[in-house]
């Protein structure tokens, strides 16, 4: 079975015509069903969350992220989203929804926005780093304000955050903090060690993501291969995602995925349908 569960909406909008090319894109790949996981910065319920987490201030990093917040967020409320995507399954009955949820501090105010919506799976990823958004091209800079062991123990502690909440059910692009190729001369292996663990207790998923080949100067698929093969170590299950924030770009790379997934020894895919999880052949 082929799947992508990680693309969001955001560079459109909620209208059915506009949507319909990423299910168009789907049938080209090749993909039997793909999953909508709009960011949590689409919806005005988590507004308060980033307002508290993130740099605000007058420094760079500041002033940037002051200016993100107010650009194209908070624009659809979470019945909004069920409503759009119920338009949606009349045309595609297999449609999931998801949601990719930030790394926020304050988990329990993430449970109880979660809580009364039936989502088929909830993604959790490390998105701020300090409240440093580390994947921003536009504030890069501040990656040479940091020594990078620095930037490993900090993005481990927040996915044992995430772990420990218990909120999730997939750790989205995992070690994506390669994407500026700001690569590692030390050994990483009790980080790698840390986050598996991590993930295995809370019973995670490991999300293969292709945004990371086709999106940023790394151009590898994440997680890169030091970390799949401690998931594999640990069993940690997968899934295949390509990230996609345009139509064209769902299913973006799949095969490879497969192929890459496939090279570790996995033959096996979890599928999601109301946040319960079943596994279905790696093709």
């Amino acid at each position: 079975m082929k799947l992508d569960y990680h693309m969001h909406f955001e560079k459109g909008s909620y209208d059915e015509d506009w949507a319909e090319g990423f299910f168009e894109a789907a049938k080209q790949r090749g993909l039997d069903e793909i999953g909508i996981s709009e960011h949590s910065h689409t919806f005005p319920e988590f507004q308060e969350l980033y307002y508290h987490d993130l740099i605000l201030d007058d420094s760079f990093i500041g002033k940037f992220q002051q200016k993100w917040l107010k650009s194209n967020k908070f624009k659809y409320t979470l019945d909004d989203y069920f409503r759009f995507m119920e338009k949606l399954r009349k045309r595609h009955p297999n449609v999931r929804t998801g949601i990719e949820v930030c790394n926020f501090q304050q988990q329990d105010k993430v449970h109880d926005i979660l809580k009364d919506y039936p989502f088929d799976y909830v993604i959790g990823s490390v998105h701020f780093l300090r409240g440093w958004a580390y994947d921003s091209s536009e504030i890069k800079a501040e990656w040479d304000r940091h020594p990078l062991e620095d930037i490993y123990e900090w993005y481990a502690e927040e996915v044992e955050k995430l772990a420990e909440s218990g909120e999730y059910d997939v750790l989205g692009h995992p070690f994506n903090i390669r994407l500026f190729k700001y690569l590692p001369d030390f050994d990483v292996t009790p980080y790698l060690e840390r986050v598996a663990r991590a993930m295995a207790k809370a019973k995670m998923v490991v999300d293969i993501n292709t945004g990371t080949y086709y999106r940023y100067p790394i151009q590898e698929i994440s997680p890169y291969p030091d970390f799949l093969r401690m998931a594999r170590k640990y069993d940690l299950p997968i899934i295949t995602t390509s990230d996609a924030h345009k139509p064209e770009d769902c299913g973006a790379y799949n095969a490879e995925a497969v192929a890459y997934a496939k090279s570790f020894g996995y033959t096996e895919l979890v599928h999601f349908e109301q946040r319960r999880r079943t596994f279905v052949k790696l093709e």
